[in-house]
């Protein structure tokens, strides 16, 4: 099983957008994405900290959300 990356919030936000998911909302420091497809949608909420990278527990919340496998979500940075 590939390793996660070590990413920022607002490199997962722009990850999950580039697959389609829409900014619904923010609030505080948390951003809540949407997206549809084949009469299902997802809500997905992302952690938004300055200069801090996501833990692996949240990361892991984040790829169940987004209703992607671990290596869906890992191909979408690149990284590892």
């Amino acid at each position: 099983m590939a390793r996660l990356p070590a990413v920022s919030g607002k490199e997962v936000i722009a990850a999950l957008q580039r697959q389609g998911f829409v900014i619904k909302r923010q609030r505080g420091s948390h951003v809540t994405l949407y997206r549809s497809a084949a009469g299902r949608g997802w809500y997905v909420t992302v952690p938004v900290h300055t200069n801090q990278d996501i833990f692996p527990s949240v990361l892991l919340s984040i790829i169940r959300q987004s209703g992607m496998t671990r290596e869906e979500f890992i191909a979408l940075f690149g990284k590892g």
